[in-house]
C-alpha cells in the first residue's frame, strides 16, 4: 500500500492488530507504536507535516478546534468501528502538528485478566470515602479503575456518574445506571462537572484525573459527604500521592487537609506495568495503602515518610505491599526477569536486600540464568529451580532433624524399657528373697521346735537319773556299770 492512500484509520488498525499500546505521528518520522514498552517505527515512508495535519484536524470540532489553538494541545476521543476506541491528544511541536493515540479496548477485562492483586477487588465493596489509582503515564491507571467501576455496575443497585477527558471506556448499564460526561463535550470542566454532579444524587464518582486545586478540593468535599470516589494522579507511590495531594494547598489550609484526607481515603495503588520473562506482554506492579488506623495517624500527624514502613509491615492483615514486595512476588513466580525487577524497581539495593534475604542465592542464580520462568502462582514458587532446590535442602535439614529426634526418642525408650525390666527384675528378686526368708524362718522354728524336744527329753533324763541317785535304787539297764559309776 502506498504511504499517500495510508489513512489513520487504517493506522489504528494496523496498531490494534499488532497488539500497540499507543501510536505516535510525528513530522520527518514514520509513525511509531509502543510494543512491550518500546517504541518500534513502522516500515513506511516519513509523515510530512501537511500529511498528519490533514489526519488529524478533522477529528476535531468547534470547540475543540478553539481549544487547540488557545492552548496548542487537546485531548479527544476516536473510535473505530469493530476494532477499538482510542484516546488522542494532538499537539504542536517545532510548529508542526503531532498527535499519540492511546488503544482503549472495547471489552473491559476483570481483575484476573488483568492480573491485579485480590486487594484491590475489594475497593469496589466501599460504602463511601476516596480511592486513587496512580502512577505514570501508560501504567495501567484507566483499565484498573474501568475494571473497578465494571464490578460496581454488575453488583450493586446504584448510580454511576463518571468525569473524563476524554471518556475512554464505554460503560453499560447493569445493575447500577451509569451516566458519563466528558470535559469539553458535556461539561466545561472537571471540577465544574463535580459540583453538577453532586445534584446528581450519584453514589458513585469516577474522576478521570485530579489535575488542579479546585478539583482536588472537590474530590475530598464530594468523598467526605457520602459518595464513594475513584480518580487518579501522575505520581509513583502511595507516599507521593498523598504529599501532592496535600502540598496542593496552600499551607494555611494544609493541616485541615491532613485531617480531612486521613478521615476520607480509603485506599491507594500505585502501579506500573512490568515486561513479562516470556515477552508476552507486560504485567502491572502494584503498591498498596489501605487507610488502616496507623496509616490514618500518620496522614493526620504529618509523619509520611512512615507510611511506607507501615504498608510494608502490614502484608498479613492489610493486604498492603510496596512496589519491592510486588516486585519480589512477580520474580518469585517466574513471571518476570531480575533485570526487570531492578530495572523497576524504586529502590533497587533495597529489593536486592530483601530478596537475599528471602532466597540466599536467588540473584546469583538469576545472573548466570540458571532460573527458568514458569507461568505459576506464588503457591507454586518451589517448582523455580533456585528456589526449589533451597527448599529441597531445608526440607532435607528438617528431616535430617527430625531422624536426629527420632533416634533421640528411640534411645530414651531403650534406657527406659531397660529400667522398667530393671524394675521388674528387680521386683522378682524380691519376691524370691522374701519366700527364702520365709522358708528359713519356718525352719529356724522347726529347729528351734525340735531343740525344745531335745532339751525337755535330756531334762526328763537328768531328773530321772537324779532320783535314782537320791534313792539308791540300781539302773534299770542289766549292763554291769564301769568307771565313774562302779564306785
Amino acid at each position: 500500500m502506498a504511504d499517500a492512500a495510508l489513512s489513520l484509520d487504517d493506522l489504528l488498525k494496523f496498531m490494534t492488530k499488532k497488539g500497540a499500546s499507543d501510536l505516535h505521528l510525528k513530522p520527518t518520522r514514520p509513525p511509531l507504536l509502543r510494543l512491550q514498552g518500546k517504541l518500534v517505527p513502522i516500515k513506511s515512508v516519513a509523515f510530512k507535516p501537511k500529511d498528519i495535519e490533514e489526519m488529524v484536524m478533522p477529528l476535531l470540532n468547534a470547540w475543540q478546534r478553539k481549544k487547540f489553538e488557545e492552548r496548542q494541545s487537546v485531548d479527544l476521543g476516536y473510535g473505530v468501528m469493530g476494532v477499538a476506541r482510542f484516546r488522542c491528544n494532538i499537539y504542536q511541536q517545532r510548529g508542526s502538528i503531532a498527535a499519540v493515540f492511546r488503544r482503549i479496548p472495547f471489552e473491559i477485562k476483570d481483575y484476573d485478566e488483568l492480573n491485579l492483586p485480590e486487594v484491590v477487588g475489594t475497593f469496589a465493596h466501599y460504602p463511601a470515602g476516596l480511592v486513587l489509582v496512580t502512577g505514570p503515564t501508560g501504567s495501567g491507571k484507566s483499565t484498573t479503575l474501568a475494571a473497578i467501576v465494571q464490578d460496581i455496575a454488575k453488583t450493586r443497585p446504584c448510580h454511576i456518574v463518571t468525569i473524563e477527558d476524554p471518556i475512554e471506556f464505554l460503560f453499560a448499564d447493569h445493575l447500577a445506571t451509569m451516566s458519563q460526561r466528558e470535559v469539553g463535550t458535556d461539561t466545561p470542566a472537571f471540577h465544574e462537572a463535580l459540583r453538577n454532579t453532586m445534584r446528581q444524587d450519584p453514589d458513585v464518582i469516577m474522576v478521570g484525573e485530579m489535575r488542579d486545586l479546585e478539583t482536588m478540593s472537590t474530590v475530598l468535599t464530594a468523598a467526605e459527604t457520602g459518595h464513594l470516589v475513584f480518580s487518579t494522579l501522575h505520581t509513583n507511590s502511595a507516599s507521593q500521592t498523598i504529599d501532592r495531594i496535600i502540598d496542593a494547598f496552600p499551607p494555611d489550609q494544609q493541616e485541615q487537609i491532613h485531617s480531612q484526607l486521613a478521615q476520607v481515603l480509603r485506599a491507594v495503588v500505585s502501579m506500573q506495568l512490568v515486561n513479562r520473562a516470556d515477552g508476552q506482554g507486560r504485567l502491572p506492579a502494584c503498591e498498596i495503602l489501605v487507610n488502616s488506623p496507623k496509616i490514618a495517624k500518620h496522614i493526620e500527624n504529618a509523619e509520611i515518610k512512615e507510611i511506607h514502613d507501615e504498608i510494608e509491615s502490614s502484608v498479613s492483615y492489610f493486604r498492603m505491599q510496596t512496589m519491592n514486595q510486588s516486585l519480589i512476588a512477580l520474580l518469585a513466580n517466574g513471571a518476570i526477569s531480575y533485570d526487570a525487577a531492578k530495572e523497576q524497581s524504586p529502590d533497587s539495593d533495597d529489593l536486592s536486600l530483601k530478596l537475599r534475604k528471602l532466597f540466599p542465592t536467588i540473584e546469583d542464580a538469576q545472573r548466570e540464568g540458571r532460573m527458568a520462568p514458569s507461568p505459576a502462582d506464588f503457591a507454586s514458587i518451589i517448582e523455580l529451580t533456585e528456589i526449589k532446590r533451597l527448599y529441597e535442602e531445608q526440607e532435607e535439614r528438617w528431616k535430617q532433624r527430625t531422624l536426629d529426634k527420632d533416634e533421640q526418642i528411640a534411645q530414651l525408650e531403650a534406657k527406659l524399657a531397660a529400667v522398667k525390666q530393671e524394675m521388674s527384675s528387680s521386683g522378682a528378686t524380691s519376691s524370691e528373697l522374701r519366700n527364702q526368708l520365709e522358708a528359713l524362718r519356718v525352719e529356724k522354728d522347726r529347729q528351734a521346735r525340735d531343740a525344745e524336744t531335745r532339751i525337755e527329753k535330756l531334762n526328763d533324763r537328768i531328773r530321772e537319773l537324779n532320783q535314782q541317785i537320791s534313792t539308791g535304787a540300781k539302773p534299770t539297764s542289766e549292763k554291769p556299770q564301769t568307771g565313774f559309776f562302779k564306785r
